[in-house]
């Protein structure tokens, strides 16, 4: 008796339609009904996009889930702080085109920074007159900035640049909203 070699099966996923595992007998496709439905990515996609616009503030010390790409993308202020913990602080900025962060050092704090959108020119170093690293980011790109570094990140792109920064110990007070880098520069004196 000769025995039909059974062929890679597709795995099946919940409540979607999916091919019945074809054996060289079969002629045409047959589908069979799994539970609960799959939809295609897009309606997913936009779905949880949908699901995730949260009010832009800080929610700190509680358990939070957020996607961090909308959030930052959707974000119009200079900085607002969307998670102070004991540990660390998440924030979202906004540059606007030609503007920059400002040159500044956190002797006892490090510092994340990822670009959601635009492009910048990145600069650090280990005094306020020696900026000897300079290099160009783009959208994913990561920044990690060591404590007591002087580090700047200006806008050179065309359109708002889009970023957030992880802190590690917290950098600014719980709730912190800055609308401009004047009104960030204010709070520092």
């Amino acid at each position: 008796m000769y025995v039909y070699p059974q062929g890679p099966v597709a795995p099946t996923y919940p409540y979607s339609w999916q091919p019945y595992p074809s054996y060289p007998y079969y002629t045409y496709p047959q589908y069979v009904m799994s539970y609960p439905p799959v939809y295609p990515t897009p309606y997913n996609r936009e779905y949880f996009r949908e699901q995730s616009r949260k009010e832009i503030k800080d929610y700190g010390k509680q358990s939070f889930v957020v996607n961090i790409e909308q959030i930052t993308k959707q974000n119009t202020t200079y900085r607002t702080a969307i998670w102070t913990g004991e540990h660390f602080q998440v924030t979202v900025m906004s540059i606007p085109v030609g503007g920059d962060i400002g040159l500044e050092v956190h002797p006892t704090t490090d510092q994340f920074i990822r670009i959601e959108e635009g492009q910048g020119l990145v600069e650090m170093g280990d005094s306020k007159d020696r900026l000897d690293f300079t290099m160009n980011a783009y959208d994913d790109f990561a920044i990690m900035v060591p404590a007591g570094k002087w580090h700047n990140l200006t806008n050179t792109g065309d359109k708002p640049l889009k970023v957030y920064v992880i802190y590690a110990p917290p950098e600014h007070p719980f709730g912190t909203v800055h609308p401009t880098k004047a009104d960030a520069m204010a709070s520092h004196t």
